[in-house]
């Protein structure tokens, strides 16, 4: 049996726990240590990315700036997955006009992108993320294009949230009672087929497989097949889905 509150104040302690050690305490898959060396708190830095963007996009890139900050928790910072994503819906582009969401936000860097695509965006995440998700929309002057929104998993879906026409997940597959939550939030969004749903995920535990079982019951999902970059970032165990609402 779980004990949450104890979760809760050793997440607060050390949120990128379940990152490093299996739910039994041993190396997942016997890799040895899952994430890379960090420098012990990062804190209030701000980096920049560019990501090769579709011929519609006139600089030929999307830039970003994108402040981190660890304080908040792991959410403050950049993942990888994000980073995938990000660069996926760059190169597609074709954005304008469209509804955009964004589960798990963190920074806001996926949803950043979107922005920056033409889209409408909402990003969203847990209230201690707010602030520096307001703070890089203000960073990349989308104050116009991209708002902030409070969104826990499990929760009824705020009326105000305009139907999504794209769904945008990633990094959000790493804390084990949060499973069930996320997929019913992904479900109470996703009433039919004319919702997209991309979701990149980086495999890191075995407890990962429980939230694929979990997931199943609502959706089907294929891999994103018409990314140049899936080799790469396939070789990093990283995947990225389309998920599919179950009739």
């Amino acid at each position: 049996m779980i004990d949450l509150a104890l979760e809760e104040e050793l997440d607060e302690l050390d949120p990128l726990r379940h990152l490093r050690q299996d739910a039994d305490g041993s190396d997942a898959e016997g890799a040895g240590t899952i994430v890379p060396a960090q420098p012990p708190s990062v804190r209030n830095q701000t980096i920049e990315l560019a990501f090769p963007a579709s011929p519609d996009v006139g600089t030929g890139t999307v830039a970003i700036k994108l402040a981190v900050d660890a304080s908040p928790g792991c959410g403050g910072i950049a993942w990888p997955a994000g980073e995938v994503l990000a660069g996926y819906i760059a190169r597609k582009g074709g954005l304008h006009g469209k509804n955009v969401l964004e589960l798990g936000s963190g920074t806001g860097l996926v949803g950043l992108v979107a922005g920056k695509l033409g889209a409408r965006v909402c990003i969203t995440d847990q209230a201690p993320l707010l602030g520096i998700m307001k703070h890089n929309v203000s960073l990349n002057d989308l104050d116009a294009a991209v708002y902030v929104m409070e969104l826990n998993w499990g929760e009824p879906i705020p009326a105000d949230l305009p139907r999504p026409d794209l769904i945008l997940a990633a990094d959000c597959v790493y804390f084990e009672p949060a499973f069930p939550l996320l997929v019913k939030t992904l479900a109470d969004l996703v009433q039919d087929t004319s919702t997209e749903v991309l979701f990149c995920y980086k495999k890191r535990r075995k407890a990962d497989k429980r939230f694929f079982t979990l997931l199943k019951k609502e959706f089907t999902w294929e891999e994103v097949s018409d990314d140049p970059q899936r080799e790469v970032y396939s070789r990093e165990a990283i995947s990225l889905l389309r998920l599919f609402r179950k009739c």
